[in-house]
């Protein structure tokens, strides 16, 4: 009896452990697929779809201001959706999302309208209240010859 209670939290212990990555999992291919939606966004000219995954107090870096809040963001990033042609487009290469399931980071390359890597993006996504993922922080970086991080 004194082995078997050791033996049954350690067997729970492990389930729980492989339960836990298998959400963690989920939840990275959740982010990034919330992510490549906002970025198509962009591709559509949708300014309102794009306005809705942008948390209320999120801030955004641009260049050496900081935008707060979700209404000056979306003023601001109006003029991106203005034309036909989408001036850039981004796509998630890593997303790491913390066990408790509630903030993730995602980054990833930048593209001009050719194609052209200029920048990489960085996200910081919360899951709010009611379960939908809102971007919080998001600042770009000039694009660099750097191998991605293992």
């Amino acid at each position: 009896m004194r082995t078997t209670i050791p033996m049954v939290c350690l067997v729970l212990l492990a389930g729980f452990t492989v339960a836990r990555a298998d959400d963690n999992a989920r939840l990275v291919k959740e982010v990034a697929a919330t992510e490549r939606a906002f970025a198509a966004t962009m591709a559509a000219r949708d300014h309102e779809a794009f306005s809705r995954y942008v948390a209320e107090e999120a801030v955004f870096f641009d260049g050496m201001k900081t935008l707060r809040g979700k209404a000056a963001i979306a003023s601001a990033w109006k003029n991106y959706f203005q034309h036909a042609e989408a001036p850039f487009s981004w796509t998630p290469e890593t997303v790491v999302v913390l066990d408790s399931g509630t903030l993730a980071h995602s980054s990833g390359p930048v593209f001009n309208s050719q194609g052209k890597r200029i920048s990489t993006f960085n996200s910081v996504w919360r899951r709010d209240s009611d379960g939908v993922w809102r971007v919080i922080f998001d600042k770009g970086c000039d694009a660099c010859a750097c191998e991605k991080a293992p």
